[in-house]
């Protein structure tokens, strides 16, 4: 199995649903790291320590903050009576400077032939952790019932439980749709409640994480995931401006995994 550390250089895409029109794209820069096999480290980046960039199991994988990472994700996928014989890795924005915010992570779980060990794997369950700006987190789990390979035209529904955007009620559901190639990556999520909704997308390169890639990174799009907390509160100010109905918060769900 050969190691993963990659940088995606990535555009995401909010595009919302009815009455209250409003859209947004801007640049955003994201890790795919096999947790178990992540390879030589830059030394601009590290893993469960301090750097200019880092990425910390405690951030993924459970309640921000105190997540178990990749334990985390094996427990779940055995209460699921899942098992999966391929290599598992994190699609998830990094500390920059110590301080991270992910709207939205992915564990991406790829399965392999026993017949054939050294053969491609498989994606066949994708975890989408979502998180909002509130501290909650919820997870979805995404797969076929057959937990056959996830296609990029694939379309893979759960029913919305996290209150996320205080303009959008926790009605209605998600399709997923991932195209995860080896110098690509693209995520769609089509979120609906009746007339509302949002379209969201994620796409970008991959490229090997390097010190330049990093320091271009910092440069072009500083602060990381502060940069990304102002375009969200940016972006709620512009819908308040424009009439949308603010929904406060409810209690989070009690349940941490759904399909």
């Amino acid at each position: 199995m050969n190691a993963t550390l990659d940088q995606v250089v990535g555009r995401t895409f909010h595009g919302r649903k009815g009455a209250v029109q409003n859209d947004f794209s801007y640049a955003v820069d994201y890790v795919l790291i096999d947790p178990d096999r992540p390879g030589r480290l830059p030394a601009l980046f590290a893993r469960n320590s301090r750097n200019l960039t880092s990425l910390h199991d405690s951030d993924h994988g459970g309640a921000p903050g105190q997540g178990h990472g990749l334990a985390w994700v094996r427990d779940v996928l055995a209460a699921q009576g899942i098992a999966l014989a391929g290599p598992i890795l994190l699609l998830a924005q990094p500390r920059v400077l110590g301080h991270v915010f992910n709207p939205v992570s992915f564990w991406l779980c790829h399965d392999r032939s026993p017949l054939d060990a050294a053969g491609p794997a498989a994606l066949r369950v994708v975890i989408a952790e979502v998180s909002n700006t509130f501290g909650d987190r919820h997870a979805y789990l995404c797969h076929h019932d057959d937990l056959g390979p996830i296609q990029a035209e694939d379309h893979l529904a759960a029913r919305k439980i996290l209150h996320v955007s205080p303009f959008q009620a926790v009605t209605g559901g998600y399709i997923f749709r991932f195209d995860i190639g080896t110098d690509r990556i693209g995520i769609w999520i089509d979120y609906t409640a009746g007339s509302d909704g949002v379209i969201a997308t994620l796409t970008g390169r991959r490229r090997p994480l390097t010190n330049r890639a990093i320091l271009l990174s910092c440069l072009l799009r500083p602060f990381g995931s502060r940069r990304v907390l102002g375009l969200i509160h940016w972006q709620a100010l512009r819908l308040y401006l424009k009439g949308a109905r603010y929904r406060s918060r409810p209690s989070p769900p009690s349940q941490k995994v759904s399909r």
